[in-house]
């Protein structure tokens, strides 16, 4: 059900991400993507960070997809990254936003990775009830730093130690 996302997954993904792109403010991100921009994105976290990016897949159907970014790029910084997870539209409640974290969290320790940032556009309930079941707590808020549909947006940020 879970499992590493491949280039052929780039044309599921940006359409399930685009839903968010175009109607809400979860991402800041303003324009839609294409599959090849997606793919480039996840040849940047798979083959160059050499990150995981997961997929779920219900009856080879995209419910969702996780991955773990670097949070900055100094050397230093090379043990945090940031983790992030988008489900299909109607999904949200079902559990599977914690399957992807689990799953993606298990991968992270496997490489020894050793704090997790989870980066939310508020407000957003869903999310931070999810991060917070992941263990995760709020270490930063930051006012009115996006803006988006004619408004300005504030951004947490929740951390974790593995």
């Amino acid at each position: 059900m879970i499992h590493p996302a491949t280039p052929a997954d780039a044309a599921a993904i940006v359409k399930l991400y685009n839903h968010y792109v175009l109607n809400t403010t979860i991402t800041f991100e303003e324009q839609p993507l294409t599959a090849a921009t997606m793919a480039q994105r996840m040849h940047a976290v798979q083959g160059e960070a050499g990150l995981p990016w997961l997929i779920l897949k219900q009856d080879g159907v995209p419910a969702g997809y996780a991955y773990a970014g670097r949070w900055m790029s100094r050397s230093a910084y090379r043990f945090t990254v940031e983790v992030t997870v988008y489900l299909a539209a109607g999904q949200a409640g079902r559990g599977l936003g914690r399957a992807l974290y689990e799953a993606l969290f298990a991968e992270l320790r496997q490489r020894r990775l050793h704090t997790v940032l989870g980066i939310i556009a508020l407000p957003n309930t869903a999310s931070v009830a999810l991060h917070e079941k992941m263990g995760m707590r709020k270490a930063a808020h930051f006012h009115e730093v996006g803006y988006k549909f004619g408004r300005w947006l504030d951004v947490g940020y929740w951390q974790m130690q593995l």
